[in-house]
């Protein structure tokens, strides 16, 4: 992130300050800022968060209402479930390279690619989904966002900086990953409904670390709109991927199979 500030952008509310105040979590000052400027730079942390959101929430329902499409056609079902492994292979392709290369994208190319990926992340849910009652998938959409919901708040509001919990909560997303591999092979349910439990409490602490993170962001500002638009499509990104991977966690945890 820019430590210059131009001037010309000093009344723009994506403007990088000059110094970072000590009293924030997730920043690193060099002084206390006064009352004014702190109201104002919270402002500008409201409004890039309620970005980030809104971007995550067009996210889930373009995902949602594709998934909702691929369980409402037998013949799209069906071409889909015969192209699964290819359409999650795409899926890790797009993520990874969204991530890398998103601060060499325009924000309205990354706000597309964001959501392209929403759409064929909503294919292979669909899939998933299918195979629990809607029932069950009700329930857990609404344990996840009940979840979801108090973990932003809690990353929003703490006064504890959480910056040192992101290296160990993406250890654990590693940890998760290799456990999942190897346990293809095993086909252990008790190793299973390990890595469940595990894996939504990750991801519901990664909820409160990046919410915290994404806002200290916003407070400390941005130099330009561009990189304002860049940092609240990684911001909707980042949360999307928590929300999602809570909820199919928790989906195995809780749902009930067909």
């Amino acid at each position: 992130m820019p430590t210059q500030q131009d001037p010309r952008t000093q009344t723009r509310p994506w403007a990088e300050p000059q110094e970072q105040p000590t009293g924030v979590p997730g920043t690193r000052g060099l002084g206390n800022v006064g009352s004014f400027e702190h109201g104002r730079r919270s402002e500008m942390a409201v409004t890039f968060m309620n970005h980030v959101f809104g971007w995550m929430a067009g996210g889930l329902a373009l995902s949602g209402a594709v998934a909702w499409v691929v369980m409402s056609s037998a013949a799209i079902f069906s071409t889909v479930s015969s192209l699964f492994l290819p359409l999650v292979i795409g899926e890790l392709v797009m993520v990874v390279v969204l991530s890398a290369r998103l601060h060499k994208m325009s924000a309205a190319t990354a706000g597309a690619m964001f959501l392209a990926y929403a759409a064929l992340n909503g294919l292979t849910l669909g899939v998933v989904v299918a195979m629990y009652t809607g029932a069950s998938v009700a329930r857990v959409f609404f344990i996840t966002s009940g979840t979801f919901g108090a973990m932003a708040v809690i990353g929003a509001t703490t006064k504890k900086d959480l910056t040192g919990m992101g290296s160990f909560l993406m250890m654990g997303v590693i940890a998760i990953i290799i456990a999942s591999v190897v346990n293809l092979f095993l086909a252990s349910s008790a190793l299973d409904w390990t890595i469940s439990v595990v894996g939504a409490l990750i991801f519901a602490g990664l909820t409160a670390y990046d919410v915290q993170k994404f806002k200290a962001a916003g407070y400390m500002g941005f130099a330009t709109k561009r990189e304002a638009g860049q940092g609240a499509i990684r911001g909707a990104l980042n949360l999307y991927l928590d929300f999602i991977n809570m909820f199919l966690f928790m989906l195995r945890l809780f749902g009930d199979r067909r």
